[in-house]
């Protein structure tokens, strides 16, 4: 069970959010039992892109094999 400021894998890319499938989020706050979740996406400098609530299907804990990436941030000009 995924609970607050456990580290979670964003599964679907959220455009709106210029979040993509991969990115890691940490969770600030559980919805409903943990049917939804507010997940805060900060660049490896620490400054937040997004804070945004997910549904459980779009989100899932990291685990052992996973592997730290790192993309650049879409920056609209």
């Amino acid at each position: 069970m995924i609970k607050e400021h456990d580290r979670v894998v964003l599964k679907t890319d959220i455009p709106k959010e210029k979040l993509e499938a991969g990115d890691v989020g940490t969770v600030v706050h559980v919805y409903r039992k943990g049917e939804a979740f507010e997940v805060e996406f900060l660049t490896l400098d620490g400054d937040t892109v997004s804070v945004t609530t997910v549904e459980a299907s779009q989100v899932r804990p990291v685990s052992k094999q996973d592997v730290t990436h790192a993309r650049p941030r879409k920056i609209a000009v």
